[in-house]
């Protein structure tokens, strides 16, 4: 008998070579600044702290590994911390960045590459670089890359990241939409709302560019996960169709809003079980894969437990933990 192995979609990795390379560049204090007044100083305090804390599980393959046994979690697909996306960067920097990302991703996974699988980064703020950024990424190994939410001045709908959807298409990469920052910027600096809030609504805003720009019309087959359950959008998809029904304005993607969540892949980092089972629901259980935000604060110690907590069926607790992940990553399945 086999089984499909547990497979945690939304782990990171902290790349400090990166962090060294933009150091004292042209635009790194500014988007610094930017960061901090987004954030406010009472998170900022805390942030420090916690990745220091972390900061083992962040860099360390063993430490990782370790500690994905003690989460009966058999493979991460790891991604660059989103801190390291740097949209400020020129073009010069910016290949810089996402070569250095690419290839340590793909050099810590190379540990144990049974059990850690990579993705790497593309630079959002120069649309022509997306598809080298892809390829290089495909390159060394890794099963497709990062993105945020938006770069400065363009949203994911933008026509100039048609090559990038297409070349992901073409190739089955993965496309991991994991947002940094929140344009709503000092409305959200207290309370750590920047993240409890901007996060969910980064993710409704840009999968909703990809849906009524017809992104996912002209692209069927991207293959793309959505971080912390797709936010917003999934249990609030009924007003996006309304609007789809009632105005011409709205009515720019060929099917129903949320006849797409059935395209998308999500993970179940949503710290709720009602709303898992939700998600569940409206996306599909075939379209929902483990993600626990490791190692840090916001995300989930114990994913599994939070899995169990949503009460599945057998089927669809298997699917999500692991069978959906597998088949994405045409991993094999395990012996029992």
């Amino acid at each position: 008998m086999t089984t499909p192995p547990t497979i945690d979609v939304h782990a990171h990795v902290l790349l400090p070579q990166i962090e060294a390379l933009v150091d004292g560049l042209p635009g790194h204090a500014e988007a610094k600044a930017l960061d901090a007044r987004r954030n406010g100083p009472d998170a900022l305090k805390v942030n420090g702290p916690m990745i220091g804390e972390r900061i083992a599980r962040l860099t360390d393959p063993t430490v990782r590994l370790a500690a994905m046994d003690a989460q009966d979690v058999d493979v991460q697909l790891v991604s660059p911390s989103p801190s390291h996306y740097h949209y400020w960067a020129d073009e010069e920097t910016a290949e810089k960045v996402y070569r250095l990302a690419n290839e340590a991703t793909a050099a810590h996974c190379s540990a144990a590459p049974d059990r850690l699988r990579g993705i790497g980064l593309v630079p959002l703020q120069h649309p022509e670089q997306g598809v080298h950024a892809l390829d290089h990424a495909l390159e060394q190994g890794l099963s497709g890359v990062e993105i945020s939410s938006h770069a400065p001045g363009r949203e994911l709908s933008d026509p100039a990241y048609e090559p990038l959807w297409a070349r992901a298409q073409e190739t089955g990469a993965i496309v991991f939409l994991h947002p940094f920052g929140c344009t709503l910027d000092e409305r959200l600096d207290q309370w750590y709302l920047s993240n409890s809030v901007g996060q969910p609504t980064e993710n409704a805003v840009a999968l909703s560019h990809l849906i009524f720009s017809g992104v996912l019309d002209r692209h069927p087959g991207l293959r793309l996960i959505a971080a912390h359950g797709g936010g917003y959008l999934p249990t609030h998809i009924g007003r996006a169709d309304h609007a789809w029904r009632a105005r011409p304005d709205a009515r720019t993607c060929r099917e129903t809003p949320s006849s797409y969540l059935g395209r998308l892949y999500f993970d179940s980092l949503v710290h709720d079980p009602y709303v898992l089972r939700e998600l569940v629901r409206v996306a599909g259980a075939d379209r929902v894969l483990l993600g626990s935000d490791f190692p840090f604060d916001m995300g989930a110690d114990d994913p599994l437990g939070a899995l169990r907590a949503a009460r599945l069926s057998h089927a669809d607790f298997d699917a999500v933990r692991g069978g959906n992940a597998a088949a994405l990553l045409r991993l094999r399945p395990r012996k029992d």
